[in-house]
This record gives C-alpha cells, sequence and structure tokens, in this order.
C-alpha cells in the first residue's frame, strides 16, 4: 500500500487517468453510457494534477462533483438530440422505413420475403397488388420484425 501511495504522491496524473481507464474499459464492454461521464471525469481531474496538486481529498471530491454533474447533464442534454434521430441507435430495423428493396419471391396472401439493406426480412404488402419476384419495394413501415412494404 505504501508503494501506491508513494506513485500517488509523484504522479497523480498516471493514477487518474488509469481510473479513467478502467471505466472507460468498463463502458466499452457494457455499452450502457453511464460510465463515460466518470471516464472523462477522472481524465479532467487528472488534467487538474498536472497543473496544480490540490491533494486526494480535493481531488476526490472534485471527481465525484464532476461525475454526478457530467453523467446528469449528458442525460439531461444529450440523450434527447440521440432520440430525436432515432430512438434506438442499436437497432438496425427502424433505419430501413424509407428504404428500397426487392422481393426475392412472389408474395402469397399479402406475405413474404423482401431483400433490403443487406439482409433479407418478412415484409407484408396490405393494400394494392402484391409484389412479384425480383420486383422493388418501398419500405413504408415496421411492426417487430416485419417490414410493410409497396
Amino acid at each position: 500500500m505504501d508503494g501506491l501511495m508513494q506513485f500517488y504522491v509523484t504522479h497523480p496524473f498516471w493514477v487518474w487517468l488509469a481510473i479513467g481507464a478502467v471505466f472507460l474499459a468498463v463502458e466499452l464492454a457494457t455499452g450502457t453510457g453511464w460510465l463515460l461521464w466518470p471516464a472523462a471525469s477522472a481524465l479532467l481531474v487528472g488534467l487538474l494534477t498536472l497543473v496544480v496538486q490540490p491533494g486526494l481529498p480535493v481531488e476526490l471530491g472534485l471527481f465525484a462533483v464532476l461525475a454526478i454533474a457530467t453523467t446528469a447533464l449528458a442525460r439531461r442534454f444529450l440523450r434527447p438530440v440521440l432520440e430525436a434521430g432515432n430512438p434506438d441507435l442499436n437497432d438496425p430495423s427502424l433505419r430501413l422505413v424509407g428504404r428500397d428493396g426487392e422481393a426475392l419471391a412472389g408474395f402469397e396472401n399479402g406475405k413474404g420475403r423482401v431483400f433490403v439493406d443487406g439482409k433479407e426480412w418478412a415484409a407484408v404488402a396490405p393494400d394494392g397488388d402484391p409484389p412479384a419476384a425480383g420486383q422493388k419495394v418501398l419500405v413504408v413501415g415496421i411492426d417487430g420484425a416485419v417490414l410493410t412494404v409497396r
């Protein structure tokens, strides 16, 4: 323990950088978005220790305040920006509306398969003539994993 404290006293920047790296690694492994901001806060505290060495209690307090503030601000202001364009960034099916595709086979009873955006999807064509095999289709909606085409 003395070795760690001695290292901290002589190189506090690297300790805070390591703490930030651990938070960032866990964030990358989980993908929650919650640990990105403590990682950034640890980096900011580390940069502060390069300029001024305020001491461990001040650094811990500053880290706590920064981590809470950045997380709260990101949840308040960044989330609406991300959700405005696409409600779920990890759901590729939501980006299919408005895309062109091709019917893989003739639709039977308004149901069939289409090839859109490099993948095969189940599809329905509720109105008009059902598309024939090879015919171009336009994705107009999505319900679960079933595309609505015309």
